[in-house]
Protein backbone atom coordinates (compact mmCIF):
# COMPACT_ATOMS: atom_id res chain seq x y z
CA UNK A 1 0.00 0.00 0.00
CA UNK A 2 1.14 3.48 -1.20
CA UNK A 3 0.83 6.83 1.28
CA UNK A 4 1.81 10.51 -0.46
CA UNK A 5 3.03 13.22 1.88
CA UNK A 6 2.86 16.31 0.44
CA UNK A 7 3.89 18.94 2.82
CA UNK A 8 6.49 19.08 5.89
CA UNK A 9 6.41 16.10 8.25
CA UNK A 10 8.03 14.76 11.64
CA UNK A 11 10.81 12.33 10.10
CA UNK A 12 10.04 9.92 12.88
CA UNK A 13 6.14 9.67 11.83
CA UNK A 14 7.21 9.04 8.11
CA UNK A 15 10.01 6.08 9.51
CA UNK A 16 7.20 4.26 11.44
CA UNK A 17 4.92 4.52 7.88
CA UNK A 18 7.46 3.40 6.24
CA UNK A 19 8.21 0.42 8.18
CA UNK A 20 4.16 -1.29 6.93
CA UNK A 21 4.43 0.61 3.92
CA UNK A 22 5.58 2.09 0.70
CA UNK A 23 5.93 6.10 1.70
CA UNK A 24 6.69 8.83 -0.37
CA UNK A 25 7.34 12.24 1.55
CA UNK A 26 8.22 15.47 -0.04
CA UNK A 27 6.99 18.65 1.38
CA UNK A 28 7.30 20.24 -2.01
CA UNK A 29 4.32 18.20 -3.90
CA UNK A 30 2.49 21.05 -2.75
CA UNK A 31 3.97 23.13 -4.90
CA UNK A 32 3.76 20.82 -7.84
CA UNK A 33 0.11 19.66 -8.62
CA UNK A 34 1.26 17.64 -11.51
CA UNK A 35 3.78 15.82 -9.43
CA UNK A 36 1.32 15.03 -6.97
CA UNK A 37 -1.68 14.26 -9.55
CA UNK A 38 0.50 11.32 -10.82
CA UNK A 39 1.56 9.90 -7.81
CA UNK A 40 -1.81 9.80 -6.75
CA UNK A 41 -2.83 7.13 -9.10
CA UNK A 42 -1.89 4.59 -7.45
CA UNK A 43 -2.22 5.76 -3.29
CA UNK A 44 -4.06 4.55 -0.98
CA UNK A 45 -3.69 7.31 1.43
CA UNK A 46 -2.52 11.14 1.23
CA UNK A 47 -1.33 13.26 4.41
CA UNK A 48 -1.58 17.20 3.82
CA UNK A 49 -1.35 20.16 5.81
CA UNK A 50 -3.57 23.31 4.98
CA UNK A 51 -2.41 24.53 1.95
CA UNK A 52 -2.88 21.43 -0.51
CA UNK A 53 -6.75 21.24 -1.27
CA UNK A 54 -8.06 17.94 -1.15
CA UNK A 55 -10.71 18.89 -3.90
CA UNK A 56 -13.47 16.34 -6.10
CA UNK A 57 -10.72 16.75 -9.24
CA UNK A 58 -7.88 15.58 -7.04
CA UNK A 59 -9.75 13.03 -5.70
CA UNK A 60 -10.47 11.71 -9.20
CA UNK A 61 -7.00 11.59 -9.84
CA UNK A 62 -6.69 9.22 -6.94
CA UNK A 63 -9.13 5.97 -7.61
CA UNK A 64 -7.62 3.90 -4.70
CA UNK A 65 -7.54 6.39 -2.16
CA UNK A 66 -8.71 5.31 1.24
CA UNK A 67 -7.64 8.10 4.05
CA UNK A 68 -6.17 11.41 4.02
CA UNK A 69 -4.63 12.42 7.17
CA UNK A 70 -4.66 16.48 8.26
CA UNK A 71 -1.70 17.89 9.57
CA UNK A 72 -3.34 20.07 11.64
CA UNK A 73 -7.13 20.85 12.60
CA UNK A 74 -8.81 23.22 10.47
CA UNK A 75 -10.50 21.27 7.16
CA UNK A 76 -11.86 23.52 5.10
CA UNK A 77 -8.84 23.21 2.37
CA UNK A 78 -10.80 19.58 2.15
CA UNK A 79 -13.93 18.83 0.55
CA UNK A 80 -15.54 16.52 3.36
CA UNK A 81 -18.80 15.84 1.19
CA UNK A 82 -16.56 14.57 -1.97
CA UNK A 83 -14.45 12.44 0.12
CA UNK A 84 -17.71 10.79 1.97
CA UNK A 85 -19.15 10.34 -1.38
CA UNK A 86 -15.92 8.53 -2.44
CA UNK A 87 -15.73 6.42 0.80
CA UNK A 88 -12.68 8.03 1.94
CA UNK A 89 -11.78 8.68 5.49
CA UNK A 90 -10.62 12.23 6.61
CA UNK A 91 -7.99 11.97 10.17
CA UNK A 92 -7.53 15.27 11.27
CA UNK A 93 -4.68 15.68 14.35
CA UNK A 94 -7.57 16.50 16.66
CA UNK A 95 -6.12 18.48 19.82
CA UNK A 96 -2.37 17.81 18.86
CA UNK A 97 -1.88 21.02 18.69
CA UNK A 98 -3.62 22.90 20.83
CA UNK A 99 -1.11 23.85 23.80
CA UNK A 100 0.86 25.54 20.70
CA UNK A 101 -1.54 27.59 19.61
CA UNK A 102 -3.25 28.95 23.25
CA UNK A 103 0.26 29.95 24.40
CA UNK A 104 0.46 31.71 21.08
CA UNK A 105 -2.43 33.08 21.88
CA UNK A 106 -1.06 34.34 26.00
CA UNK A 107 1.81 35.28 24.22
CA UNK A 108 0.74 37.90 22.01
CA UNK A 109 -2.09 39.14 24.63
CA UNK A 110 0.76 39.90 27.06
CA UNK A 111 3.16 41.72 23.89
CA UNK A 112 -0.01 43.53 22.60
CA UNK A 113 -1.61 44.65 26.33
CA UNK A 114 2.14 45.50 27.52
CA UNK A 115 2.67 47.54 24.54
CA UNK A 116 6.57 47.56 25.11
CA UNK A 117 8.27 44.69 23.64
CA UNK A 118 8.26 45.96 19.73
CA UNK A 119 10.58 48.92 20.78
CA UNK A 120 13.99 47.23 20.58
CA UNK A 121 14.88 49.08 17.04
CA UNK A 122 14.06 52.60 18.88
CA UNK A 123 15.65 51.78 21.96
CA UNK A 124 18.46 50.40 20.30
CA UNK A 125 19.28 53.15 17.95
CA UNK A 126 19.53 55.51 21.10
CA UNK A 127 15.81 56.68 21.98
CA UNK A 128 14.53 56.29 25.03
CA UNK A 129 10.72 56.20 25.14
CA UNK A 130 10.22 55.40 28.53
CA UNK A 131 7.47 57.52 29.06
CA UNK A 132 5.66 56.72 25.80
CA UNK A 133 6.28 52.86 26.80
CA UNK A 134 4.67 52.87 30.65
CA UNK A 135 1.71 52.95 29.99
CA UNK A 136 0.93 49.25 29.15
CA UNK A 137 -1.92 46.81 31.08
CA UNK A 138 -1.45 43.58 32.64
CA UNK A 139 -3.08 40.54 31.94
CA UNK A 140 -4.12 39.98 35.37
CA UNK A 141 -7.69 41.33 36.06
CA UNK A 142 -8.24 42.26 32.61
CA UNK A 143 -10.96 40.39 30.42
CA UNK A 144 -10.34 37.41 27.74
CA UNK A 145 -12.68 36.87 25.21
CA UNK A 146 -12.94 33.86 23.71
CA UNK A 147 -14.71 33.69 20.44
CA UNK A 148 -15.38 29.96 19.40
CA UNK A 149 -15.34 27.88 22.98
CA UNK A 150 -13.92 24.52 21.04
CA UNK A 151 -10.67 22.67 22.59
CA UNK A 152 -8.27 25.20 21.63
CA UNK A 153 -10.87 27.85 23.25
CA UNK A 154 -11.13 26.09 26.39
CA UNK A 155 -7.60 25.70 27.16
CA UNK A 156 -6.81 29.20 26.23
CA UNK A 157 -9.35 29.73 28.70
CA UNK A 158 -7.56 27.44 31.41
CA UNK A 159 -4.05 29.37 30.72
CA UNK A 160 -5.58 33.45 30.93
CA UNK A 161 -7.19 32.20 34.19
CA UNK A 162 -4.00 30.80 35.31
CA UNK A 163 -2.81 34.42 34.82
CA UNK A 164 -5.93 35.65 36.91
CA UNK A 165 -7.96 37.34 34.35
CA UNK A 166 -11.55 37.37 33.66
CA UNK A 167 -12.64 35.07 30.86
CA UNK A 168 -15.93 35.67 28.84
CA UNK A 169 -17.12 33.44 25.64
CA UNK A 170 -19.36 32.90 22.95
CA UNK A 171 -20.37 29.99 20.74
CA UNK A 172 -23.36 29.10 19.59
CA UNK A 173 -22.50 25.36 19.65
CA UNK A 174 -21.82 25.55 23.78
CA UNK A 175 -25.42 26.21 25.31
CA UNK A 176 -25.15 27.92 28.78
CA UNK A 177 -25.28 24.76 30.31
CA UNK A 178 -22.71 22.82 29.26
CA UNK A 179 -19.95 21.68 31.52
CA UNK A 180 -16.78 23.43 29.84
CA UNK A 181 -17.91 26.55 31.34
CA UNK A 182 -17.72 25.31 34.79
CA UNK A 183 -14.93 23.72 33.81
CA UNK A 184 -12.62 25.70 32.93
CA UNK A 185 -14.09 28.55 34.95
CA UNK A 186 -15.40 31.45 31.85
CA UNK A 187 -18.53 32.87 31.39
CA UNK A 188 -21.23 32.18 28.15
CA UNK A 189 -22.25 35.54 26.85
CA UNK A 190 -23.52 37.18 23.94
CA UNK A 191 -21.14 37.37 21.19
CA UNK A 192 -21.77 41.68 21.69
CA UNK A 193 -21.20 41.47 25.34
CA UNK A 194 -18.36 39.22 24.75
CA UNK A 195 -16.73 42.32 22.65
CA UNK A 196 -17.72 44.97 24.52
CA UNK A 197 -16.56 44.09 27.55
CA UNK A 198 -13.17 42.27 26.06
CA UNK A 199 -9.51 43.53 26.90
CA UNK A 200 -8.23 40.97 24.73
CA UNK A 201 -10.42 38.68 22.01
CA UNK A 202 -9.11 35.63 20.67
CA UNK A 203 -10.86 34.02 17.53
CA UNK A 204 -11.59 30.02 17.35
CA UNK A 205 -13.96 29.63 14.84
CA UNK A 206 -13.88 28.01 11.37
CA UNK A 207 -14.21 30.21 8.22
CA UNK A 208 -17.82 29.39 6.63
CA UNK A 209 -20.44 31.66 5.68
CA UNK A 210 -21.48 32.26 8.82
CA UNK A 211 -18.02 33.48 10.20
CA UNK A 212 -16.64 35.06 6.95
CA UNK A 213 -15.82 38.87 7.82
CA UNK A 214 -17.49 37.79 11.38
CA UNK A 215 -15.17 40.87 13.15
CA UNK A 216 -16.05 43.57 10.57
CA UNK A 217 -16.04 47.50 10.58
CA UNK A 218 -18.78 47.86 12.69
CA UNK A 219 -18.36 45.05 15.67
CA UNK A 220 -14.64 46.17 15.85
CA UNK A 221 -15.90 49.48 16.79
CA UNK A 222 -17.60 47.53 19.64
CA UNK A 223 -14.31 47.06 21.26
CA UNK A 224 -12.45 49.18 23.73
CA UNK A 225 -9.79 51.53 22.16
CA UNK A 226 -7.22 49.69 24.22
CA UNK A 227 -8.33 46.40 23.05
CA UNK A 228 -6.32 43.65 21.06
CA UNK A 229 -7.00 41.28 18.92
CA UNK A 230 -5.79 37.57 18.22
CA UNK A 231 -6.83 35.68 15.43
CA UNK A 232 -5.44 31.95 15.19
CA UNK A 233 -8.44 30.35 13.05
CA UNK A 234 -8.75 31.31 10.02
CA UNK A 235 -8.10 34.12 7.39
CA UNK A 236 -11.41 35.67 6.60
CA UNK A 237 -13.19 35.51 9.67
CA UNK A 238 -11.38 39.51 10.01
CA UNK A 239 -11.97 41.61 8.07
CA UNK A 240 -8.40 43.17 7.30
CA UNK A 241 -8.90 46.63 5.78
CA UNK A 242 -11.47 47.39 8.73
CA UNK A 243 -9.03 46.09 11.17
CA UNK A 244 -5.60 48.14 9.94
CA UNK A 245 -7.95 51.04 9.77
CA UNK A 246 -9.24 50.98 13.30
CA UNK A 247 -5.10 50.53 14.37
CA UNK A 248 -4.43 53.45 12.31
CA UNK A 249 -6.90 55.88 13.57
CA UNK A 250 -6.25 54.22 17.76
CA UNK A 251 -9.85 52.65 17.83
CA UNK A 252 -7.80 49.50 18.69
CA UNK A 253 -4.97 48.93 20.90
CA UNK A 254 -3.53 46.10 18.91
CA UNK A 255 -3.56 42.61 16.77
CA UNK A 256 -2.49 39.83 16.25
CA UNK A 257 -2.56 37.90 12.81
CA UNK A 258 -1.35 34.52 12.72
CA UNK A 259 -3.99 33.52 9.24
CA UNK A 260 -4.93 35.53 6.45
CA UNK A 261 -7.53 35.96 4.16
CA UNK A 262 -5.21 35.14 1.10
CA UNK A 263 -2.00 33.23 2.15
CA UNK A 264 1.13 34.27 1.89
CA UNK A 265 -0.08 37.99 2.56
CA UNK A 266 0.70 39.98 -0.04
CA UNK A 267 2.90 42.45 -0.09
CA UNK A 268 0.77 45.51 -0.65
CA UNK A 269 -2.03 44.52 2.10
CA UNK A 270 -3.62 46.79 4.06
CA UNK A 271 -2.10 45.80 6.87
CA UNK A 272 0.74 46.65 6.06
CA UNK A 273 2.71 49.21 8.35
CA UNK A 274 -0.31 49.41 10.87
CA UNK A 275 0.84 50.32 14.49
CA UNK A 276 1.06 47.23 17.30
CA UNK A 277 0.54 44.86 14.83
CA UNK A 278 2.05 41.05 15.00
CA UNK A 279 2.05 39.24 11.77
CA UNK A 280 2.97 35.88 11.95
CA UNK A 281 2.78 32.90 8.76
CA UNK A 282 0.05 30.67 10.24
CA UNK A 283 2.43 29.25 13.12
CA UNK A 284 0.42 29.65 16.12
CA UNK A 285 -0.01 25.71 16.06
CA UNK A 286 3.95 24.69 14.95
CA UNK A 287 6.28 23.90 17.51
CA UNK A 288 9.01 21.47 17.50
CA UNK A 289 6.89 19.47 20.74
CA UNK A 290 3.35 20.09 18.50
CA UNK A 291 4.89 19.09 15.00
CA UNK A 292 6.11 15.72 16.94
CA UNK A 293 2.28 14.89 18.42
CA UNK A 294 0.42 16.11 15.03
CA UNK A 295 2.72 13.75 13.04
CA UNK A 296 2.34 10.78 15.62
CA UNK A 297 -0.98 10.97 15.83
CA UNK A 298 -2.05 11.19 12.07
CA UNK A 299 0.83 8.50 10.68
CA UNK A 300 -1.02 6.38 13.46
CA UNK A 301 -4.73 6.74 12.61
CA UNK A 302 -3.78 6.72 8.64
CA UNK A 303 -1.66 3.39 9.27
CA UNK A 304 -4.91 1.87 11.53
CA UNK A 305 -7.41 3.01 8.44
CA UNK A 306 -5.15 1.10 6.19
CA UNK A 307 -4.10 -2.05 7.76
CA UNK A 308 -8.11 -2.22 8.74
CA UNK A 309 -8.87 -2.07 4.99
CA UNK A 310 -6.10 -4.47 4.30
CA UNK A 311 -7.18 -6.96 6.96
CA UNK A 312 -10.98 -6.60 5.48
CA UNK A 313 -9.91 -7.36 2.08
CA UNK A 314 -8.02 -9.94 3.11
CA UNK A 315 -11.01 -11.70 4.64
CA UNK A 316 -13.18 -10.71 1.88
CA UNK A 317 -11.46 -12.42 -0.30
CA UNK A 318 -10.64 -15.88 2.20
CA UNK A 319 -14.52 -15.46 1.57
CA UNK A 320 -14.88 -15.73 -1.81
CA UNK A 321 -12.81 -18.48 -2.63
Amino acid sequence: MKIIISEFIDASAVESLASHFEVHADATLVDRPDALRSLLDDADALIVRNRTQVTPALLDDAPRLIAVGRLGVGLDNIDLAACAQRGVQVFPATGANARAVAEYVIATALMLLRRAYLSSASVAAGEWPRAALSSGRELAGSTMAVIGFGAIGQLVARLARALDMRVVGYDPQQPASAACWSETGAQCVTFEHALRTADVVSVHVPLIDATRNLLDADRLSMLKPHAAVINTSRGGVIDETALAEALRQGRLGGAALDVFADEPLKAASPLAGAPNLILTPHIAGLTVQSNERVSTLVAARVKQALLDHRRHSQQSEKIST
